[in-house]
């Protein structure tokens, strides 16, 4: 199923991420995926979001650069080796080039898994945990 993903071009610096998540949280858009891609210079969010047009606006309005793209969503078994029999080998064997792919595996449950890189991985995780923690 094709649906619209959004592009934002951030500097790769502390702070903007959370800048772009602020916009959107006050434009009251919901994040369904997000793929964070970095360079030494800029960073590329990649976002499906619950409202494209109200985010795009909000992004604008925010002053960040912003592209969006159609992409496909698509559903395989939630088993070991499913993502390669069911996508990336039919694909390769059509001639279809996967230019990206990020992927998550929804549980049921009321909350989201978010897997990052981080620069100061201990330091992310005394953070984190002192978070949770309630501190």
């Amino acid at each position: 199923m094709r649906v619209t993903q959004i592009s934002v071009f951030l500097e790769n610096r502390p702070g903007r991420l959370a800048n772009l998540l602020q916009v959107l949280s006050a434009a009251h858009i919901n994040l369904r995926a997000l793929s964070l891609a970095d360079t030494a210079d800029f960073g590329i969010a990649r976002i499906i979001v619950d409202d494209t047009v109200a985010a795009m606006e909000a992004i604008r309005r925010a002053g960040l650069t912003a592209a969006t793209t159609e992409v496909l969503r698509v559903e395989v078994p939630d088993v070991p080796g499913a993502l390669e029999t069911a996508i990336v080998m039919p694909l390769a064997q059509a001639g279809v080039n996967i230019e990206y792919l990020y992927a998550h595996s929804e549980r049921p449950t009321d909350k989201a898994e978010v897997i990052m890189k981080v620069d100061r991985l201990d330091k992310a995780e005394q953070v984190l945990k002192g978070l949770a923690n309630g501190a």
